[in-house]
């Protein structure tokens, strides 16, 4: 085993957290996920001469944990401050949006009008717009739970936040609530594994993120996994 593989690889297989919370970036089930995280994993495992066992979990936090805690080598996560203390990221390889629902007939039409007194935001505890909006309301109060949709349902709140592609998707089916359009933050998706890694692991992991958005092997992945809709990042 090569050193680069050593340091990345303690176990000597590559063991990478899959969120199967996140639709945009995995599908399937923990026994046969896919998806652009599910690719790139195969591909960095490849590349290392590796085997690869992908841990699957159903939120970020939870992958988070796994990294953290010594379970995981290999992470996809949206970079966020907190998380950049225990994580050492590559450059996004994906951008997609933050977008608020709202019952169809609420006032608040913009970002900003949710950011308001006695207004009451639903999100999925842990998440990246969670962090997100934790730093940023200033008058909005958050309530968490397993889904951000899922509170602002059952808690009759003012508005629920989450991912534009599956939000998009549930007002469709729920003519009762409607998307707030404009975007209220831009998540960047990049490779993640721990901070205790050499600066030349993490290195290796940043140039193949930048190859593989280059060559065209993210819009791919992507457009297989039913995504077209996602953004790929631009070079770091």
């Amino acid at each position: 085993m090569s050193d680069l593989s050593a340091d990345l690889v303690p176990t000597g297989v590559l063991r990478a957290a899959i969120n199967l919370g996140n639709p945009v970036l995995a599908q399937g089930t923990p026994e046969q996920p896919s998806g652009v995280t599910v690719d790139l994993a195969r591909e960095v495992a490849g590349r290392l001469g590796v085997p690869l066992e992908l841990v699957c979990f159903d939120a970020a936090r939870a992958s988070l944990a796994a990294m953290t805690d010594g379970r995981a080598d290999l992470c996809f996560l949206a970079v966020d401050p907190a998380r950049a203390e225990e994580v050492a990221f590559t450059a996004p390889y994906v951008v997609i949006e933050g977008v608020y629902v709202v019952p169809a007939d609420s006032h608040l039409t913009t970002p900003a009008d949710v950011d308001r007194p006695g207004v009451r935001v639903g999100v999925k505890q842990g998440s990246a717009y969670d962090l997100f909006l934790t730093r940023t309301l200033r008058h909005a109060t958050v309530v968490r739970g397993a889904e951000g949709v899922d509170v602002f349902r059952e808690q009759g709140l003012e508005a629920g936040a989450g991912i534009r592609q599956p939000m998009t998707a549930y007002a469709a089916d729920h003519p009762e609530v409607r998307v707030v359009e404009e975007r209220f933050m831009q998540i960047e998706q990049a490779v993640g594994t721990s901070v205790d890694r050499t600066p030349g692991a993490v290195a290796f992991l940043r140039d193949v993120v930048e190859e593989l958005k280059a060559s065209g092997f993210v819009t791919d992945s992507l457009a297989r996994s039913g995504q077209p809709g996602a953004t790929v990042a631009p070079p770091a």
